[in-house]
This record gives structure tokens, sequence and C-alpha cells, in this order.
């Protein structure tokens, strides 16, 4: 695989010495951070690389000597892949159409590497909120809130409650139902703004059959999560 920035131009044309030691640069920088492995190259046609020559030694006749220590060390790692076809065939939009159909397809492959496992695959698609059933956590934290503030009443007519008032004045007003809530929306955006980033389409479904196993390991570690929360509301 390899690279074919519109850099390329400002490197090997008859511009100022600043102007191609920056596209030598800027290749080097995007080379050395791209998040390939293994890297991209970068082309260069064969009339590129005797201009790169050339800005060799017009770097070497200004006294910039870091170019051929550069140049030769990109060279030793191997670093560019040449060919016959010159920068000019084609416009820079052409050639960033072409880098980002590949970086388009990267994407795809990994995702479709990655996201084979049915299970991995449902929690991307899932609505938090429908599998907590977030309506039903809100009534019950709102009905035992409710509960307890007459419970207590009722008890404060017959003994002394001023200690569970002071522990009850500490403790967060937020309902547990809304907490749920929160976290299911935030669940939602965080879910939205991953298809966005990454290009996956929310209704994609995979195209393995579900395996019964994982469908069960999943009924029960949701049948023990709804019984810690049931737990987590009896204790409050």
């Amino acid at each position: 695989m390899w690279l074919k920035y519109p850099l390329n131009c400002y490197m090997v044309s008859a511009g100022s010495l600043s102007n191609r030691l920056s596209g030598l640069y800027c290749l080097y920088c995007l080379y050395e951070t791209q998040p390939f492995k293994p890297p991209f190259k970068i082309y260069l046609s064969l009339g590129e690389l005797r201009q790169l020559k050339s800005l060799e030694l017009d770097a070497k006749t200004r006294g910039v000597k870091v170019v051929s220590a550069l140049l030769k060390s990109m060279l030793e790692r191997n670093m560019f892949l040449f060919g016959y076809v010159g920068v000019d065939e084609g416009s820079g939009t052409e050639r960033v159409n072409e880098l980002i159909d590949i970086e388009n397809a990267c994407v795809q492959t990994a995702y479709e590497k990655l996201f084979t496992n049915y299970r991995l695959e449902h929690f991307i698609h899932m609505d938090l909120g429908m599998e907590l059933d977030v309506d039903l956590f809100k009534k019950r934290s709102s009905d035992y809130a409710v509960a307890k503030e007459i419970a207590i009443k009722e008890a404060s007519q017959v003994t002394d409650v001023q200690d569970i008032e002071h522990i009850i004045a500490g403790e967060s007003k937020t309902l547990i139902g809304e907490v749920v809530e929160k976290t299911a929306t935030d669940w939602a955006s965080q879910k939205e703004l991953f298809y966005q980033q990454t290009g996956i389409d929310r209704l994609s479904v995979s195209s393995l059959p579900p395996d019964n196993e994982n469908i069960r390991n999943e009924q029960e570690d949701n049948d023990d999560f709804s019984n810690e929360l049931q737990a987590l509301l009896e204790n409050m």
C-alpha cells in the first residue's frame, strides 16, 4: 500500500526551497504518525525522484545539511515506493479522493473483522433504555421515595426519627430511576457519535446466526443485573 499526497507537488515543484522543504518534512511527519500497520509508503515517480535529488543538492548548497541525513534515513527505512506514473497525471482532488476511498475501505474491513461476533454487535446496536426498562425503574424508584416519606412521617408520630431524618437529609435527591434514564440517554448519545465517526450503519445486523450459548449467558447476566438493582432499591 502507498501514499500519494498533494504535498508531493510542493516537495518536487519549482517553487522556493522553503516550500519544497516544507513538503518533504510534512510527508515525513505524515508517514511517522499514520496509524496503519504495515505503514503506507510514499509514492514517487522516477521523475519526482530526480527532482528530490535536486532538492537535496539545493539544500546542501544553502547549508541545510539535515536534508541529506533525513533522505538517507527515509531510503534506508524503505519509506518510498517508486513507479513510472508522474505527479502531474491526475489532479490533487483526484488523489485526495483516492486516499479517502482507501481509508473508507480500511475502516469497513476493520468493522467487518471486529463485529463478526454476534454478542459484541448486539451491544453496539442495542437500545439501553429498552433493555433496562427505564420507565419501570423510574416508577419503582418514585414509588419507593413516596413510600419512604410516608413511613417516616407515620413513624415520627410514635417515636423519635431525628437520626433517620438526618441520614436522609444527607442522601442524594436524585432517584435511581433518573440515574438509569440519564445513563441510557448518555449511551444513546455515545452510540450516535460512534455511528458518525465510524460510518457504521445503525441498522446493520450480523449475517451470523445467533449463538444460543451467548444468548443464554446474556439472559443470565440480565437477570443478575436486575436482581442487583432490585436489591439496591430495597436497601435505599
